[in-house]
């Protein structure tokens, strides 16, 4: 009889979660439930103390991890809708993690170049943001701004931060409680895109909204 000590289980458990994340799913709410399935059978692993209590936990864990993540997934895919319609920007992206919305706005839309006022045009989109945030007040909100790599990178982590905090000032100007909002300044050390290219620079350069559920 093989016995598999818990080290040897958690990683074979984290082969599912990894699963979960990169397998195809129609919808947000089902790799919510997926990935929540595959946490809470970790759990379970991670806390019997014998081959039966695992065996017992992992399928209770699943089960209720797996609920509560399609639950979870649900409600930001309907989040996800109305935050869209109500900004109306196709230049503003609306993306669900499926625990999370990140909503990524570029800062070439938002600023001028080396500036951190935010344009006229743009105020009103965030606005429809704060009083999105205003509805579902059980989260708590990161704003993250981002640079490419042009320039000094102590500057540009400066840049990032100082454009993060005047998002966030409008966001709180308009209704938002400034304790549920943190800000943050990556600078160049998070692309999405290539920094080789015009296109993969103007990518990197953007401010991320990140709303994360508190349950």
């Amino acid at each position: 009889m093989i016995v598999m000590k818990k080290p040897v289980l958690a990683a074979t458990a984290s082969l599912f979660v990894l699963s979960a994340c990169t397998g195809g799913f129609e919808n947000r709410a089902q790799e919510g439930a997926a990935i929540g399935a595959a946490t809470g059978a970790v759990w379970g692993l991670l806390t019997g103390n014998n081959a039966k209590q695992q065996r017992s936990k992992a399928v209770t864990g699943a089960i209720i991890g797996g609920i509560a993540g399609g639950l979870i997934g649900t409600a930001l895919d309907a989040q996800a809708a109305e935050l869209q319609q109500s900004i109306g920007d196709d230049r503003v992206q609306i993306i669900n993690t499926g625990s999370e919305l990140v909503v990524r706005m570029p800062d070439d839309i938002l600023f001028a170049t080396d500036s951190t006022e935010v344009r006229p045009d743009l105020r009103q989109d965030l606005a429809a943001l704060a009083a999105h945030l205003q509805r579902y007040p059980n989260s708590t909100v990161q704003v993250i701004g981002h640079t490419d790599n042009t320039g000094p990178a102590a500057y540009n982590r400066e840049l990032s931060l100082g454009r993060a905090n005047a998002v966030a000032a409008i966001l709180i100007a308009n209704g938002v409680p400034s304790w549920r909002i943190a800000t943050i300044g990556r600078g160049e050390d998070d692309p999405i895109a290539t920094n080789l290219t015009p296109e993969g620079r103007a990518q990197n350069r953007r401010v991320e909204i990140v709303i994360i559920p508190n349950g």
